[in-house]
């Protein structure tokens, strides 16, 4: 039996005793306070609306600050409301996300923490746990709960100059060095007349002022339209360093589709790793210590059934940020070998699409897939994220296929690779 109907009880056989008017308007108080305290405990949480407000993607290493509010929509006060939000410790910055607050009738309060994403992903945030009762303790708490919201924390980005990518799409926004693709936007000077020229391009002003025609020069531009192969087939890469070299991987491709979208360049991306968020939401697990989303597919399925929807070519700011929402969130599996997927990546693609494969190695078998590519009218690049001491050979093969090769295996290499060499493009195999 509760201490409080003791004291009530105690209290009851006192007033009928000694027949005190005192002790009856003690106890007709302590009655009042009783049936009120259970009465509003039970409906405070229901006029009790919490929200959660951040920003839902971050870049790594970016602080978040998350603001939980409260707002009491009732003209009832609320003597205390206890609220405790779940948060990854590998995310949290303080060292405790509980707070008790009291509220006044139709008034609101905020709590504000931060988190800190150390590594790319798609982490949950919360639930927020709300505990509130009565001042004196009279009747049982009661919880209610915010549902949980989510994370996505950016793969890192290297910043790129330059890359000097060759392309076979003329008339873009990108200075070439190729002399064929001259873009009648970008006027650059003039020179002699020369049969052959036509006749539009005579500067008629100039011709005039100088006694002899005189023919208007452009600036070569070029289009790097691309699309990116991103590699995550597990077996491609080597056992003892597969997550590093995966992760890698993952920054080029972040890198490079970021340059290209500052310069007004559409970009698509394919993988053939796994996208955990195409898991059914019940069936989706959270790391405990991490709160990272992780990969977990359900019993007979198999992983090349969780294989990202590929995003098209496209250009602008909201198109970067799905690109590297999907890269934050891929993950490797034994899926579909490049060799067998990357042909068929171009079926939708327009002809002279960079297409930028992203894989460990450059063997023969991934060399060939590319050669496919190439000959269907595409303009393939090999980058190998692993070390290879046999590399030369690897470009000598990938030459006389029709295509490209590099081997980045550090941010030195991203670096060399922007820097051109006297005598030859940017980016060009020496």
């Amino acid at each position: 039996m509760p201490p409080y109907l003791w004291l009530a009880l105690l209290l009851l056989a006192i007033a009928f005793l000694l027949r005190v008017d005192f002790v009856f308007y003690i106890l007709y108080v302590l009655a009042g306070v009783f049936l009120w305290s259970r009465w509003h405990a039970a409906r405070a949480l229901t006029h009790l609306v919490a929200s959660r407000t951040y920003r839902r993607r971050a870049f790594l290493g970016e602080q978040v600050e998350v603001t939980v509010t409260l707002e009491n929509k009732s003209r009832l006060a609320l003597p205390w409301v206890q609220l405790h939000e779940s948060v990854p410790p590998e995310l949290r910055l303080e060292e405790s996300t509980q707070h008790v607050v009291s509220l006044a009738g139709h008034s609101q309060r905020s709590h504000t923490y931060h988190v800190k994403g150390l590594q790319r992903g798609y982490y949950r945030l919360g639930p927020l746990r709300l505990t509130s009762g009565d001042l004196f303790g009279l009747a049982k708490s009661r919880v209610g709960y915010l549902p949980p919201d989510f994370l996505t924390v950016y793969p890192r980005i290297v910043p790129v100059s330059r890359l000097g990518l060759p392309s076979r799409l003329p008339f873009g926004a990108i200075a070439s060095q190729q002399r064929l693709f001259e873009d009648p936007t970008r006027p650059m000077g003039a020179r002699d007349f020369r049969s052959g020229d036509p006749l539009r391009q005579i500067n008629w002003k100039a011709s005039a002022h100088t006694q002899k025609l005189l023919v208007r020069t452009f600036q070569p531009a070029i289009s790097l339209e691309t699309m990116i192969l991103l590699d995550l087939h597990a077996p491609d890469y080597e056992r003892r360093d597969r997550l590093y070299w995966t992760e890698w991987a993952i920054v080029v491709a972040a890198s490079i589709a970021t340059h290209l979208i500052n310069q007004r360049q559409a970009v698509g991306l394919m993988s053939n790793g796994v996208d955990p968020l195409r898991i059914q939401e019940e069936a989706r697990q959270f790391d405990e210590v991490t709160g990272r989303l992780l990969f977990q597919a359900l019993a007979g399925e198999n992983a090349r059934n969780y294989m990202p929807t590929p995003i098209p070519p496209g250009d602008g700011r909201p198109h970067l940020m799905k690109a590297l929402e999907q890269l934050a969130r891929l993950d490797t599996r034994d899926t579909i070998p490049l060799h067998e997927w990357a042909p068929t990546a171009g079926v939708r693609l327009s002809w002279g699409v960079t297409v930028l494969a992203i894989t460990g190695q450059g063997d023969e078998l991934r060399c060939h897939a590319l050669h496919q590519l190439a000959r269907a009218g595409f303009n393939p690049i090999l980058v190998a994220v692993e070390p290879d001491a046999n590399f030369a050979l690897v470009r000598e093969r990938a030459r006389r296929l029709g295509f490209r090769a590099y081997n980045l295996t550090s941010r030195a290499d991203l670096d060399r690779w922007q820097r051109p060499e006297a005598g030859r493009p940017a980016g060009a195999a020496p």
